[in-house]
């Protein structure tokens, strides 16, 4: 049996990133949790100024190639306080206003976090006939005041932040399981990738621009700026996609995926086709299992951001399958994450210096 890539330390570090609150616009603090793991397998790293944070290889290298995994989780806004100190939200990122009744909440004020709840009727008040459904009208939250002049003096003004409360936890010993695993668990893979070539003393011909980049979830954002710093001439973007296997999924428009057989590779106008060859050889070269997704327009992830920058980047999209996303139990496969781990790493030792994938058939 070949020899796990993920470790006991490593996922000591994803259990404490994924529990750390990384909101869009906010990451910092799950940055600097990202840089502190990844330093000592790097030769330099820098934030820009939205707070994507960089580890490179090879800095002096004048071919540059990214992998590149999003940092920010969703999240809510605080958007009007009432008189009687209950808070209507505003979504930060695709929040879903379904899962939020009944969920523990953290405000994150300049006093600290303030604990609160989303409330909701009890059901046996909701008497009879068709019943009202969760909107982004009707979600509010209760923080144990009851008038507006005590939910500020707490700290909690419009435009604070608000993230769920749960934790990290492994499932039958086979999935990690929590919020936010879209995307961290990518910032967690790249950080593996750079682990494992410092651990085997692999020496690559380029310069290795890891990037963990902030905003994603508002429209790719933070790649968008960070693509135009780096200039690249390559980027391998890691990203989730959805798990189709559980109920009300249609298989005919979203695909059929399943978390346990293997990183998810995506057709789209952003993915160069040769680059995708590349990484479709080394997956068969070091027999890595993988699955096949058509994306149509665009992908949705950061991978557009980078194809079509700077005159174009040679993009490719590396995704892993996951469950329930966008709500706090997100779920992904151990064994898909050691493969997509396996697979960045093994395209990346395929890659020569100053590549021009137009001419490679």
């Amino acid at each position: 049996m070949a020899k796990k890539i993920v470790n006991k330390k490593s996922v000591q570090f994803l259990e404490k990133y994924l529990n750390n609150c990384s909101p869009t616009g906010f990451e910092s603090e799950g940055q600097k949790l990202w840089l502190d793991y990844i330093k000592p397998y790097v030769d330099d790293h820098y934030t820009d100024k939205y707070g994507t944070a960089v580890a490179v290889i090879n800095p002096e290298a004048e071919y540059k190639v990214v992998i590149e995994a999003h940092a920010d989780e969703i999240s809510w806004f605080v958007h009007y306080i009432t008189n009687d100190g209950l808070i209507y939200v505003r979504r930060n990122g695709g929040s879903d206003h379904q899962i939020a009744p009944s969920k523990r909440v953290d405000i994150h004020t300049d006093n600290g976090i303030v604990k609160a709840v989303f409330g909701w009727p009890a059901i046996h008040t909701r008497n009879g006939g068709k019943e009202q459904a969760p909107s982004l009208n009707n979600i509010f939250l209760d923080c144990g005041c009851t008038t507006k002049e005590e939910v500020e003096k707490l700290g909690v003004h419009v435009g604070c932040v608000i993230t769920y409360e749960d934790q990290f936890m492994v499932l039958n010993d086979r999935y990690y399981v929590g919020r936010a695993l879209d995307n961290r668990v990518g910032g967690f893979m790249i950080a593996e990738v750079a682990r494992q070539l410092k651990e085997n003393k692999k020496k690559l011909p380029f310069g290795l621009y890891i990037v963990n980049a902030v905003q994603e979830e508002v429209g790719l954002r933070g790649a968008e700026m960070i693509v135009e710093s780096i200039k690249p001439d390559v980027a391998i973007v890691t990203d989730v996609c959805h798990d189709t296997q559980t109920p009300m999924i249609d298989k005919k428009k979203e695909g059929d995926l399943a978390c346990g057989k293997g990183p998810v590779l995506s057709y789209a106008p952003s993915v160069h086709n040769n680059l995708l060859k590349l990484i479709i050889d080394a997956a068969n070269d070091n027999k890595i299992p993988f699955q096949r997704l058509a994306a149509s327009r665009f992908t949705g992830t950061d991978t557009d951001a980078f194809a079509y920058a700077n005159g174009g980047v040679y993009s490719a999209l590396i995704s892993l399958p996951l469950r329930y996303m966008h709500t706090t139990v997100e779920m992904v496969h151990k064994d898909d994450v050691e493969n997509v781990i396996k697979l960045i790493y093994n395209a990346l030792l395929q890659i020569k210096d100053g590549q021009d994938f137009r001419y490679i058939k």
